[in-house]
């Protein structure tokens, strides 16, 4: 079986813990309107095996010893999840921390990822139905059936949330999403990120039409404010 990798990162220290390797999957269900990375939605031609992609990871193994390790992100991996099965397997024979970063769309036999699986990094996009839909794309089912299966593990997750203007950016939308988030287990963070317009170039790249390029990238110290109110809700 092959995989379809957009590309790999190194040597850096988002997306969980220490010093990692990013793998960005190809292919996505939804069409979030803030999408910086446009050239994920349709997954391009497959372009390794397991056993090559697990190569080319190991050579950074080293940069892993203080806590570091590979972060699967998109795209949405879990659209692969029967292509990553062997690799983490093989991975975690090397003793390396493994993360998900994913907004729980997912095909395959997910329940076996997961026993590969150390950090779950779950893109929370929106707590109702209706602003869901108008923001992805895509309904609520997938990631309400994800969190469902994650519940029954004991594995951490870290919450992202993205802070759109004139969107989400109030108290109303905080309360709410803090009601959302108990029914999510083994939370250990939530992280506010602000909409911003770095990807606005790739959509004129791939003549495709960029639906926020009139909105203004989210003010990063309202923001924070936000974030401060929200962990007093808590």
């Amino acid at each position: 079986m092959q995989g379809s990798v957009a590309s790999v990162e190194t040597l850096t220290s988002v997306d969980g813990p220490g010093i990692r390797t990013i793998v960005f999957m190809s292919g996505c269900l939804k069409r979030c309107l803030y999408c910086h990375n446009p050239e994920m939605f349709k997954m391009q031609k497959p372009n390794y095996n397991h056993q090559e992609l697990v190569n080319k990871l190991l050579r950074y193994k080293n940069y892993f010893q203080r806590g570091g390790g590979i972060t699967f992100s998109g795209g949405e991996p879990l659209l692969q999840t029967n292509f990553l099965i062997p690799v983490l397997k093989k991975l975690k024979k090397e003793n390396i921390h493994i993360a998900i970063d994913t907004a729980g769309d997912f095909r395959g036999n997910i329940q076996v990822l997961l026993k590969y699986v150390d950090l779950i990094i779950l893109d929370i996009k929106h707590v109702k139905e209706k602003e869901y839909e108008y923001l992805t794309k895509t309904k609520m089912d997938n990631i309400e059936k994800f969190i469902k299966i994650i519940n029954q593990t004991k594995i951490p997750v870290n919450l992202r949330q993205v802070i759109v203007p004139d969107f989400n950016d109030n108290l109303d939308y905080l309360q709410e999403l803090k009601e959302y988030i108990k029914r999510i287990k083994n939370v250990k963070s939530i992280e506010f990120l602000p909409y911003h317009k770095l990807g606005s170039e790739k959509y004129q790249e791939l003549q495709l039409p960029n639906p926020m390029e009139n909105i203004p990238a989210m003010d990063k110290e309202k923001c924070n404010r936000l974030y401060q109110e929200f962990l007093n809700m808590l």
